[in-house]
Parts: C-alpha cells; structure tokens; sequence
C-alpha cells in the first residue's frame, strides 16, 4: 500500500489496560512520484467479475441460549480484487466486506474482536490500534466504539449488543482514534441485519431476494495494491467501484422484486443512484429501519454510512435484459469515466419464487423518531461544520479538545429522554458533510427551510449536509446515560479532527467510554 500525503499521525502513549492517550506527531511522508497508479485499460471491463454475497457470520455454540455470540478476528488477508492481481486487505475474518451478522431482536449478541492485524500498518507506519463501532446500534458508551477506546495488535475486547431496537441496516466499521480513515479503507467494515417480527411478516422481499450492497471506491497500484491519497485531508476518491468487495460486478435477477441493502461504505464519496432504464425504484427503508410508508423516487442521493433499503421490481423487463446502477455523482467529488457506475443486474430466468414479492402501502407505521415533533418549548442546539487552518472543526473545535480535556469536554448535555432539535450548518461551497449522531435515531425536520428529499422520510442516523445547506433533526435521547460521539462520516474529515461528544444526563453519569471494560492481551497459545 501506498501514501501520498503529509499528515498528523497519533502516538499512543501512556497504554494502561487496553485505553491510551492520544498526542499528535507528524508522520514522514511517502512522495506522490512514488505512487504508481494501475492505468484504467488494465482494470477489470464493468460487469464482467461476476456479484457475490458475503458469508454470514456463523455463531460459537454456548451454553448460554439465550444469547449468541461471535468470534471475529482483524487479520491481514492477500485477496484478488482486480483479477490477477493481489491486494492486501485488513477485513474482518479475512473476508471483503464481510462477514455480514443476521440477528433478531430480543436476542443479544457478544462479538468478540479480535485485533490480529500486523503491529503497524505496512506503509504507513502507524500502530494498528482498532475500535470497532455497532454503526446504528444502541450500545452502552463503553461498547460503542468511542474512538479513543482502542484495542491494540495482540488484544481483544468483547463487545455486547442489546438487539432491541427496530428491524435495520447496521453495519460494524473501525473507529479507531486518528486512524478510521485508513482502517477502513483497507477493509474493516462490514454489515450486520437486525430483523424484527413486524418486518419478517411484511410481504416484502426476504431470503435470496433480499441482498447486502456495500458499495465503496478504492484506487490502485500497478501492483494491486491500495493506494491512499486523501487530496490533503479533503477526501479520498478512487476510480474503482467495489460492491461486496468485486468491481463493478454482474447479478443475475429474476424477472421479480428484490431487496437491496445499500450501504455506502466509501471513505469520502457521495454517489447519486439512478437506473439505466430511468424507471422508478422504491425505497422502504433508511438507517433505523423500515419507513411509515414506501417511496418512489426516480434519484437518491447516498452521503457516506448512510444506508437506504430499496426495491427494483425486474418484472417489467424481459430476459436478456440489463439494468445498470448509474452513478450521476455529486458536487466536489473526484469523478472519473470508471464511477459512473456500479453494478448491473442481468435479468435471465423468470420468477422461481413469487412469496414476499409486494411493497405494502404501510410498512412500519410506528417507525423510531418519527413521531417527534417541535413545540415552542423544544431546545434547538446549532453545530457548524467549519474548516479552519486546515482543521476540521465543529463550533470552532476538534476531538482534540476532547483528548486535552481528558475526555470531559461536551459539545452538547441533554438529559435522559429529552427531545431537542440539532441544528447542523454547512456554509461551504466546497466539500459536503454527512453527520452521523451515535447512540439515537433522529427525523430530518427540513433543508435551508424546505422538506426532506421523499427518501429520507424514515429514522435516520446520519444526515448528508450538502454545500452551503443547514439541516434541522429532532431527536430524543436515551436510552442509555454517558458520553456519544457526533462526527463527519467523511472520515478524512474526522480523522482531522471534525468530530464532537455530547454527554446524555447529568456529568458522569453513565458508564465510562473508555474504562467501563477494556481490551484485553490474548493468552499465550498453549505449548
């Protein structure tokens, strides 16, 4: 893997049982004449790598039953991405974008991760501290994946998820401090299904038609391997797009509805999904679950971590057809003639199941947060997302601000159940900022004063602020008491340092992010 970039780099010191303290160094750079980028006539021809489905993850057998739990392991793994070529991930069990956790609520889960990764990342240098994030999930703080809770090479730290929440699209990614950006991108991000009785007794598409999209760019070496380059901490864009971890892959579909899970897991990149034909596609569901009601919308625009449940109906075409995932693009993004597009779907066979083939005009009508409405009494707080001095910032300051502090410093203090408004302004032209709250479920109230785009009317988690835009949610927070995270999810930005914490209740109360349950050291492998 190759870089091209002079930036902070963070030094862990101080390490007492799995926490550290953070404090920035420069890192010495590797020269952009060094990078030697693979040409576009030797990548892959779109559509000719054939789509795949993750593995899903496969439960330690226990003696608890009422509870499942995991064991995944952080580990270096030589995958073939571009054909013929390897390319050294850093994924969960090995697996590109997987492997995906299906569960069901009422039942919790523990996952313990390992991090077996290599003690410092190959060309980098970095020491390859991880924390692993529920994205969507209602954790306590000390299992949320606080960014600063890390878990050094050699350790590990079992996380417990309650599962309580509605049917959703979750997904778990690194959060490690300073260094989400890179962790991820060289693959620590995976899905993970909740399903509830409600959305299971839906006549919506279930089992084989129902299917993960974890859909990211990359760039390449001549080599195959990744280069990082993020434009001097504005953002990384490659020309390459991966779904499930395959460029731009073929699916074969049935002349029938079917599910897709999109979750964009792109570092930096915003994609705006349109169909070849033109024709409708419908959205069901957004970050915290299914929506009150479908919507039928012709574009989508996917700000990063943001994860959109949609239906496309094959019915209408007949076999032999193919239906190509554009992508239009978004302003101030990096775009090439090789990310205008992410996957086709074949249409070849008629219908060999036609259960759960409907979209109902009810879905969830109780979805979270979407009952929430301002009074004259609702508090609003108002965050800006500012560049200054090339820092990222939130209300003039940065995570630093948090470490300094020794993890005391509050943007934000509501109170346990309390419903305010968040009031997040964007007054650039330049860059967009999607701004992801951990721990609640919000309602996007409205954009420069206009209502949300069709497909953002469900409960959300993470809300794209587009240029020179000021986006109103409304949330309650709860349930749980202590210290959350709130950040950019170009994680370029947070990395530099465009990331906040807002305790829920009094000052200390709640568990403690860092100390409540640290990492621990793997025993010694027995002689």
């Amino acid at each position: 893997m190759v870089a091209s970039l002079n930036r902070r780099d963070v030094l862990k010191v101080g390490l007492f049982a799995g926490a550290a303290v953070a404090l920035p160094l420069e890192r010495v750079a590797i020269a952009k004449s060094t990078i030697d980028r693979i040409a576009a006539s030797k990548l892959p021809r779109p559509f000719t790598v054939p789509f795949a489905v993750p593995p899903v993850a496969t439960a330690v057998p226990t003696a608890d039953a009422t509870t499942d739990y995991y064991e995944l392991t952080m580990r270096s793994n030589q995958v073939e991405i571009l054909p013929g070529l390897k390319t050294e991930l850093w994924a969960y069990d090995g697996i590109p974008a997987g492997p995906t956790i299906v569960t069901t609520r009422g039942r919790p889960a523990v996952i313990r991760h390992i991090n077996g990764l290599p003690p410092t990342h190959p060309a980098l240098g970095y020491t390859s501290t991880t924390s692993v994030h529920l994205h969507g999930s209602a954790s306590l703080p000390e299992y949320d994946g606080y960014a600063s809770d890390v878990t050094q090479p050699g350790q590990y730290k079992d996380y417990h998820y309650p599962n309580f929440q509605d049917a959703r699209t979750l997904w778990y990614h690194d959060h490690g401090v300073h260094h989400t950006a890179e962790n991820a991108y060289m693959g620590l991000a995976a899905m993970y299904i909740l399903h509830d009785e409600l959305e299971l007794s839906l006549p919506i598409p279930h089992g084989r038609y129902d299917v993960p999209l974890v859909v990211r760019d990359a760039m390449f070496a001549s080599s195959g391997a990744l280069i990082y380059d993020d434009s001097n901490h504005s953002g990384l864009f490659g020309d390459v797009i991966l779904v499930n971890g395959r460029p731009w892959p073929r699916m074969e579909v049935e002349r029938r509805k079917y599910r897709f899970r999109v979750l964009n897991a792109s570092i930096s990149r915003g994609y705006r999904w349109k169909l070849s034909t033109g024709d409708e596609f419908t959205v069901i569901g957004t970050d915290g679950g299914l929506m009150q009601a479908p919507q039928r919308v012709t574009e989508l625009r996917h700000g990063m971590a943001e994860r959109y449940e949609i239906v496309i109906d094959f019915a209408k075409y007949p076999v032999g057809t193919r239906v190509v995932l554009q992508n239009l693009g978004v302003p101030n993004a990096v775009d090439f003639d090789t990310t205008k597009q992410a996957m086709a779907f074949d249409v070849v066979a008629d219908p060999t199941d036609l259960s759960g083939n409907a979209i109902p005009d009810v879905l969830n009508p109780k979805a979270s947060a979407m009952d929430l409405t301002p009074t004259p009494g609702t508090r609003t707080r108002r965050f800006e997302f500012i560049r200054v001095d090339g820092h990222w910032t939130i209300n003039g300051k940065t995570w630093e601000d948090v470490i300094k502090s020794d993890y005391q410093y509050v943007w934000a203090d509501p109170g346990l159940g309390d419903v305010e408004i968040w009031e997040f302004v964007n007054k650039s032209g330049g860059w967009f900022h999607p701004v992801h709250v951990h721990l609640v479920d919000y309602k996007v109230l409205d954009r420069n004063g206009k209502p949300p785009f069709a497909y953002e009317l469900g409960p959300k988690d993470v809300v794209y602020v587009g240029e020179n835009e000021t986006v109103r949610v409304i949330a309650q927070f709860g349930p749980h008491q202590g210290r959350y995270m709130m950040h950019c999810h170009n994680l370029v930005h947070e990395d530099h340092d465009m990331m906040a914490q807002f305790q829920v209740g009094p000052p200390g109360s709640g568990d403690d992010p860092i100390w409540a349950d640290v990492a621990k050291a793997m025993p010694a492998p027995a002689l």
